[in-house]
């Protein structure tokens, strides 16, 4: 009774669409390609694949969103990989660790990966050593990798490098789609050279290849298998409760924080003090060390007082035979008679051999040391005491007598010779003449024999015999007295200065040493220095 529908619902239009396809497969030989309806027969028909819209564009009688040859259509990026299986047809979950990696970076993504290798035969394939052509092949491939790497790296420190060798011409045939006479000047094929362009050596480089590029992503880790997660507990919670980082010397928001936060942040009550044993092996050294010490001192102290008590029992049996050998000699008994008289004897002969030995050791010294000087006194030695005398030698042979200053037994005056009778300021160190014998002051005068020498050479005796320095001789205007044998001799107090400081004495009193008495005092030291 209802008037038929205008419009067909979507679900009519499919099942339409279906009916109509499975017609059209089951009466074609050979599938057409899919095309959109003809004009006017649209209608109900909305473009939804890629190959409803043909070469064409969109259908501007269709009021739908078209997308033709997907024009405007929005892509949708995604990471998502595709699925792969394995041999075994086992998907392989393994891609995504192997995505942007090489194919022969080892990656380990499966739990077989985890478990021990099997232990192989000896004859097995994988354990036996490669052949010599093997050897030679990879050996070769390094020579050439290392040759290319060095080649290289030398080409890129030079500053001028030879042009780069060029690669052989190659020739290719090929036959062309197109043929005819009009075509490739009426050949059938065509023989082409290639040959690679000539690089210029002194040419910059054309690209920037300094810039640093980012590092691929690393190799991932190894799988942790992890056991099936469980709910932690409040004592684990308390466990894992790390406090907060305090530290003890900066404190730049200014927190009050108290002493047992401050000191459980230290972590000092999470040590556990704990000694090395090495302390107790040290002190029981140590202790040995010690002991040990003390024993050897103890033993080298026994030792010394056991050689000093044998030294001072050989010391006191050596006393006791030289008692025992005085007693016998006072007695005149003769102990090892003929024995002892051997060894003295034997002892005077080393004695005498001794001396003799230091006799010309003394000899060889001097010979050695002055050689003049030895034969001057050899000579000295030999000479008669008349020819010493002569000589005005003086006398070598000392009498066995001491020799004292003869001063030193002056008893006439008592403390009075020495001291001054207490007066310490007096100064009578010079009052007696130094050798006041007459040869003395006769020979002290007399100038040696070749002193003057040296300084006149030979005129010296012609100087000698004119006696122009005679004492004898006298000056003008000198006093014409008799001659005299010493020194010069001067007048006791000329100006009769003796008197004056005796009147000054006398009347000065003698409480100190006057000024007066220093003087006469100087005046006799003078006196004696020129005498």
């Amino acid at each position: 009774f209802l008037p038929a529908p205008t419009q067909l619902s979507q679900d009519q239009l499919e099942t339409e669409e279906r009916l109509r396809a499975q017609k059209s497969h089951s009466t074609a030989l050979v599938s057409s390609r899919r095309e959109p309806p003809p004009y006017g027969h649209r209608k109900g028909w909305v473009p939804r694949a890629f190959e409803d819209f043909g070469d064409g564009g969109a259908f501007p009688e269709i009021h739908v969103a078209q997308f033709p040859l997907e024009m405007g259509r929005k892509k949708k990026t995604s990471n998502a990989l595709a699925v792969q299986v394995d041999a075994e047809g086992k998907i392989k979950y393994d891609a995504i660790a192997r995505q942007g990696q090489g194919k022969d970076k080892v990656i380990f993504s499966k739990y077989t990966d985890l478990l021990p290798k099997e232990v192989l035969n000896d004859d097995a394939q994988e354990l036996q050593r490669p052949d010599e052509e093997v050897v030679k092949e990879l050996t070769e491939k390094t020579r050439f990798a290392l040759e290319k790497q060095v080649s290289q790296k030398i080409a890129a420190a030079m500053p001028v490098r030879a042009a780069d060798k060029q690669a052989p011409a190659q020739y290719i045939r090929y036959t062309p789609s197109q043929q005819g006479v009009a075509f490739n000047s009426g050949a059938k094929q065509r023989v082409i050279r290639m040959v690679e362009m000539q690089k210029d050596p002194m040419e910059p480089p054309r690209f920037k290849i300094n810039k640093k590029i980012p590092r691929g992503p690393p190799s991932p880790p190894a799988p942790v298998m992890h056991s099936p997660s469980r709910k932690m507990t409040v004592k684990e919670q308390q466990e894992w409760k790390i406090p907060p980082c305090i530290s003890n010397w900066k404190n730049a928001k200014g927190y009050t924080i108290p002493l047992d936060k401050r000191l459980a942040a230290d972590g000092r009550g999470l040590q556990t003090v704990h000694i090395n044993e090495n302390f107790a092996k040290l002190a029981e050294a140590l202790y040995i060390a010690d002991r040990k010490a003390r024993e050897a001192v103890e033993m080298r102290a026994q030792v010394e007082k056991k050689m000093a008590q044998k030294e001072k029992e050989k010391k006191e049996e050596k006393l006791r035979e030289l008692a025992q050998m005085a007693r016998d000699q006072r007695a005149g008994i003769k102990s090892h008679s003929d024995k002892g008289g051997e060894d003295s004897e034997a002892r005077e002969r080393d004695m005498i051999r001794h001396d003799r030995r230091k006799d010309r050791q003394h000899d060889r010294n001097i010979s050695r040391a002055a050689p003049d000087k030895r034969s001057k006194l050899q000579r000295d030695q030999d000479r008669d005491i008349s020819e010493l005398i002569a000589l005005g030698k003086p006398n070598p042979r000392t009498s066995s007598e001491a020799q004292y200053d003869q001063r030193l037994f002056n008893q006439s005056k008592g403390m009075d010779s020495g001291f001054a009778g207490g007066e310490d300021e007096t100064y009578n160190v010079y009052d007696q003449p130094f050798r006041s014998g007459r040869d003395m002051a006769s020979n002290i005068y007399r100038p040696s024999k070749n002193i003057d020498k040296d300084a006149y050479s030979d005129d010296f005796d012609s100087l000698m015999q004119n006696n122009r320095f005679a004492p004898d001789k006298e000056f003008s205007g000198a006093d014409h007295g008799q001659r005299r044998d010493g020194p010069v001799q001067f007048e006791e107090d000329p100006f009769g200065l003796d008197k004056f400081l005796e009147q000054a004495k006398q009347h000065g009193g003698s409480k100190r040493p006057s000024t007066s008495n220093r003087s006469k005092d100087d005046y006799h030291d003078k006196k004696r220095r020129k005498e």
